[in-house]
């Protein structure tokens, strides 16, 4: 067994490379970080002073010393830099959304297997306090059978962004949708499969918006009704989600503390990264053996650094890798198919899912 660290790269230096990726990357045993794509700056860099600083995804393929590359540019990019990535024998990881369009995001299921690379999409809100929580007390069958769920990844943003300005160009991939949407709709998919059909109501609700920055997408599983919600306007926050079951309910407010530490400088490092506080703690009320109860449950403790856990052993152990191309291609599709869905103002039926 290769017992070396994974000599990786990362493709841009954003905000995600830089709150997402590079802490874990820098800290985690399994991996050194190795070279940058900046076109034009040299922030990496000032940063990590043994990096080395690529001004081309060209160059950083020529690189023989990586093994492993992050792409985390604009979303239009993804499909063409990981077709290219896997092409050059690299392994990739691909920020989501996974690519613009689910045929691309089948072509490079294809090719990682074409290739032997692994291909994975970094969809990290698997590894949040409140979705293992809520696994647990879904799995463990808390609630009874499940009627209702509903999920809010409401931001207050009246505002134009002063980062991030390729997010509201009226591009393919730009949008809430693209981007808060990916995370529920996987959450969706991992806790219930895949539902029989979607009824969306996309729009933009600001009025300079040049994208959509709201939507409300009902999931149609029979008995189970799930609504996954987002609004840019939202300045008093509800519960983030809410699980109703013939047995009780489950609601949880507030947001993991792990990205506002990242962003804050915190290394994810120890056994204390990083536990959510007790105020934060859902509300359970339901029966439990016999008895009714209704109290604050203790939330699992959240934890990025388990993808690039999974991730290490898939490529140098052989084991399964938790989050797939697959997973990718499926969340891009129930996108489409929601956009569809708003556009036509009816129930549409969900097809074209690679099966669990």
């Amino acid at each position: 067994m290769d017992t070396a660290p994974i000599r990786t790269a990362l493709v841009s230096f954003g905000i995600s490379s830089r709150t997402f990726h590079a802490p874990f990357l820098t800290t985690m045993p399994g991996y050194s970080l190795d070279a940058v794509v900046e076109r034009n700056s040299d922030i990496a860099v000032g940063k990590y002073p043994w990096i080395r600083t690529h001004r081309s995804l060209e160059a950083l393929l020529a690189d023989d010393g990586i093994e492993l590359i992050v792409i985390t540019a604009p979303n239009d990019t993804h499909y063409p830099y990981a077709k290219a990535c896997l092409e050059a024998g690299k392994h990739v990881v691909v920020e989501k959304p996974f690519t613009i369009r689910s045929a691309e995001a089948l072509e490079l299921c294809r090719l990682s297997e074409r290739t032997g690379r692994i291909c994975s999409v970094y969809h990290n809100r698997r590894y949040v306090a409140d979705f293992l929580t809520m696994r647990e007390i879904l799995q463990e069958g808390m609630l009874g059978e499940l009627h209702t769920f509903t999920a809010h990844y409401d931001r207050y943003r009246p505002d134009p962004r002063t980062y991030g300005f390729w997010r509201e160009f009226p591009e393919p991939g730009a949008g809430v949708l693209y981007d808060l949407g990916s995370h529920l709709i996987d959450q969706s998919l991992v806790l219930f499969g895949a539902p029989k059909a979607v009824l969306a109501d996309i729009r933009r609700q600001k009025p300079y918006s040049q994208v959509d920055d709201y939507f409300d997408i009902q999931l149609d599983y029979g008995f189970l009704r799930v609504t996954l919600h987002s609004s840019m306007l939202v300045r008093e926050m509800g519960p983030r989600y809410q699980l109703h079951g013939t047995k009780g309910s489950f609601l949880k407010y507030g947001e993991d503390p792990q990205e506002d530490r990242l962003k804050a400088g915190d290394l994810p490092v120890g056994d204390n990264w990083c536990h959510e506080e007790e105020a934060f703690h859902g509300l359970l009320h339901t029966e439990l053996q016999g008895e009714v109860v209704k109290k604050k449950w203790p939330s699992k403790k959240g934890d990025f650094r388990l993808y690039y856990q999974n991730l290490h052993r898939s490529i140098r152990q052989g084991e399964p890798l938790s989050e797939t191309p697959q997973h990718g291609h499926n969340v891009v599709r129930m996108i489409e198919l929601a956009f569809e869905s708003s556009e036509k103002r009816a129930w549409v039926e969900v097809n074209g899912l690679i099966p669990f």
